[in-house]
């Protein structure tokens, strides 16, 4: 359990380390030049290390469904969205709202078995736990109201 938590609390900075790195390089690219360049790095980089640690290994794609192959489209839309509602949002307030967005969704296809996931039983309480961090968010933007504004208005401008 503490890898799988080393991990989990790893993979959120990485994505906030990663949606600052895109916002910047979105200021000098479009939304679509950036998700190029963030998707096809990566892709080269996960290429050279599943070769390096998994040798012909990497290549074996067995009992695989097909639709499982359009998953790299959906990492289009996540960064092109993502720089975007950063750009617009600011890091602090996008990321929240991705991540309850996530867990929401999450919740939703466990709950349901939706995407070959096994059904898992919905509770109030994973209901309540996700509103508790919609609360959360809402008192984070009325707090900070007066920086979101100041961000409209500098995106509008440019």
């Amino acid at each position: 359990m503490f890898l799988g938590l080393f991990f989990a609390l790893l993979a959120g900075f990485l994505v906030s380390l990663q949606t600052i790195f895109n916002n910047k390089v979105n200021e000098h690219a479009s939304a679509l030049t950036t998700s190029s360049l963030v998707l096809g790095l990566g892709f080269l980089a996960s290429f050279i290390l599943g070769l390096f640690f998994e040798g012909k290994s990497l290549f074996t794609l067995e009992n695989m469904k097909t639709w499982y192959w359009l998953c790299g489209l959906v990492g289009v839309g996540v960064v092109t969205c993502l720089v975007q509602g950063t750009r617009l949002l600011g890091p602090t307030f996008a990321i929240s709202i991705v991540l309850t967005s996530q867990l929401g969704f999450a919740l939703l296809f466990d709950s349901l078995g939706w995407l070959g996931l096994e059904k898992v039983p919905f509770s109030f309480k994973q209901l309540i736990g996700v509103l508790v961090i919609v609360g959360g968010i809402i008192v984070f933007k009325f707090s900070n109201e007066s920086g979101i504004a100041k961000r409209s208005k500098m995106v509008k401008a440019s």
